[in-house]
C-alpha cells in the first residue's frame, strides 16, 4: 500500500511569468539570508532587492513567514521525491513501520538542517503555528493504514494516531526545545531527537504481552 504519488507545493499550471516572479523572488531570498541571515529579511527588502513591486511579494507570500514557507517547499521537494519514488526504506517497497522510522528521521534532520528558515516560517497569526504540513501528514496516515492492514497495528482511531505523530515531526516542537540564541548557529545533530522518534514507533508496533 504505496498508494499513487502525490506532488505538493504550488499548484500546476502555474502563469510562466507568476513562475519566474517565484523563482527570481526564491534566488534573492537565499542570497539574503546567506549574507545577512534570515532575520534581517523583510517583505520591504525582498521586492526592492528582487526588483518586483511590493505588490508582487505580498500576491505571492502573503506575510513575512510565507517567504520561508515558499523556501521550506522548494527544499522540501527533494525529500518528496525520495518519499514518493526512492529506495526503501524511505521510498517504497519495505516495511511500513520500518518506512515510519525512516521517514521521521528523514523529516528530523531536515528541518534541523533547515533551522533557522523554519523558525521564521511560523506564523504566530496562525491558530496552530506551522499547521500540520501535507506531505507529513498525508504519508504518516497512510502507512499506519498499510500497518493495520498488514495486522501490524490494533484498532485505534489512524487520523488522530496520524495527527499526534504528525505533531512530532513538525516544525514548532522541534524548533523550540532546539533552539540557539537568535543570530547563532546551533552545534546540534539530529541523532537524539532521531533516535527517540524510532523509539517510539517501535515501541507503537510491539507486540502487546
Amino acid at each position: 500500500m504505496d498508494g499513487p504519488l502525490v506532488y505538493f507545493g504550488r499548484a500546476r499550471g502555474e502563469r510562466a511569468d507568476a513562475a519566474r516572479n517565484r523563482a527570481r523572488l526564491l534566488q534573492v531570498a537565499r542570497e539574503m539570508i546567506a549574507e545577512d541571515g534570515a532575520e534581517r529579511v523583510t517583505m520591504d527588502g525582498l521586492a526592492e532587492r528582487s526588483g518586483l513591486g511590493k505588490g508582487t511579494v505580498f500576491r505571492r507570500f502573503g506575510t513575512r513567514a510565507g517567504i520561508f514557507l515558499a523556501l521550506l517547499d522548494d527544499d522540501e521537494r527533494a525529500l518528496q521525491q525520495r518519499v514518493l519514488t526512492g529506495p526503501p526504506p524511505l521510498g517504497p517497497g519495505a516495511d511500513p513501520v520500518q518506512r515510519l522510522i525512516a521517514f521521521g528521521r528523514e523529516r528530523i534532520a531536515f528541518l534541523l538542517d533547515h533551522h533557522a528558515i523554519a523558525r521564521a516560517a511560523l506564523d504566530l497569526g496562525q491558530p496552530v503555528p506551522g499547521g500540520v504540513r501535507s506531505l507529513a501528514g498525508i504519508h504518516i496516515r497512510m502507512l499506519l493504514g498499510a500497518a493495520r492492514a498488514a495486522g501490524r497495528l490494533d484498532a485505534v482511531d489512524l487520523d488522530s494516531l496520524a495527527l499526534q505523530l504528525t505533531a512530532a515531526l513538525e516544525g514548532p516542537l522541534l524548533l523550540y526545545v532546539t533552539t540557539a540564541e537568535p543570530g547563532h548557529r546551533a552545534a546540534r545533530t539530529p541523532e537524539p531527537l532521531a533516535e527517540s522518534w524510532q523509539m517510539l514507533i517501535e515501541r507503537l508496533f510491539s507486540p502487546t504481552a
